[in-house]
């Protein structure tokens, strides 16, 4: 690798995002530095383990990938790491990903997700200031405010009663006076200190709101990860539970190829303290009776289900990313692939063992 080649500091470098980014820039000549202690194993258990993930990048980049088992909780470890690396670009994905859990740990939730968040920014704005950030943020931000927006009830979903909500929820919608579950506080904290060190010093950064982040190389549990833990459920024969709302709640689902595709896009034309609702928009969503129903076209396997009637706290009973302000401000990017594809490929990756 010559020395000359691009640095790009990946956190959760091991997880469903950081993977795909690692590979995507690597694919494209970038030196890649991926951190991650496989913490995602001691919030879910063996079933959340990323050490798989870790060596099959290791394996397919080789040389190109230079792993560091750091936490991002350290922030003197964080401070040295940057100053060693002084990265041309930054992609934080690392975090603690799941509402439900969040209130079981609310210190780890936090020291996590906001403080994490808050040692790499002062890390970025002491050794590499011009470098982009982009941060993994989620829609959770907006807490419980979309359960707002009137809703119809459909045969198989919910959906908005307002003509204006049709392509889905814009940057402009309100974070505030809402309940958000203490993840969805913590990663607040995080996306508005983003917008800060973007705003007060002058760096490059954006949250990318996530909607349903999803792909073949998902680790998914029950209390994160959608439709991999849902398809996995398919193929074992095991029970998913339905939380509410009927079944009929709404999710976008974005395949993770496409969220590293728009990364690169704002890292090669980065703007100030950006914001995108970042999903797969209202092509790509689907309910969980719907979502059944594609995972059983590909398995050729009922879903065994049972319906618990009271939803989870805090949880969207409609949420549709709009991608208007992403494609205006990168006519480059769209989703390039559909809802049915990431499902078929998914089944694909847990059949053929990855």
């Amino acid at each position: 690798m010559a020395n000359s080649a691009k640095k790009l500091l990946v956190t959760g470098s091991s997880g469903l995002i950081g993977s795909e980014v690692c590979i995507h820039f690597a694919n494209l000549g970038w030196q890649i530095h991926g951190v991650d202690n496989n913490q995602r194993a001691v919030f879910f258990g063996t079933q959340g383990d990323t050490r798989w993930n870790q060596n099959r990048i290791q394996t397919q980049l080789g040389g190109n990938f230079i792993h560091h088992e750091v936490d991002i909780r350290d922030r003197q470890g964080i401070l040295n790491l940057l100053k060693e690396v002084q990265p041309d670009a930054v992609v934080h994905t690392a975090a603690q990903p799941s509402h439900d859990r969040a209130a079981a740990i609310p210190f780890d939730d936090f020291d996590t997700n906001a403080v994490g968040t808050l040692n790499l920014l002062e890390a970025v704005r002491q050794y590499c200031p011009e470098s982009p950030f982009a941060h993994m943020s989620t829609n959770k931000v907006y807490g419980d405010r979309p359960n707002s927006i009137d809703l119809v009830e459909g045969e198989t979903r919910w959906d908005y009663a307002d003509p204006a909500y049709y392509n889905g929820i814009t940057e402009e919608f309100s974070i505030d006076q809402s309940k958000h579950s203490l993840f969805g506080a913590s990663k607040v904290a995080a996306d508005v200190m983003v917008q800060e060190y973007g705003r007060y010093f002058n760096i490059p950064t954006c949250c990318l709101r996530g909607g349903c982040l999803t792909g073949p190389n998902h680790s998914g549990v029950e209390l994160h990860g959608f439709l991999s833990y849902l398809v996995k459920c398919n193929l074992e024969g095991r029970e998913y539970k339905v939380f509410g709302y009927k079944g009929k709640q709404v999710r976008d689902n974005i395949h993770s190829h496409d969220v590293a595709a728009f990364i690169d896009a704002f890292i090669n034309a980065p703007r100030i303290a950006e914001v995108y609702n970042i999903g797969g928009g209202r092509d790509n969503s689907c309910s969980i009776w719907e979502a059944f129903k594609i995972a059983e076209k590909f398995t050729g396997k009922q879903q065994v289900y049972t319906y618990v009637p009271e939803n989870r706290i805090g949880d969207h009973i409609c949420y549709i990313s709009n991608l208007n302000k992403m494609r205006e401000h990168y006519p480059g990017w769209d989703i390039t692939i559909s809802l049915e594809e990431t499902i078929r490929q998914i089944v694909e990756a847990y059949t053929t063992g990855r």
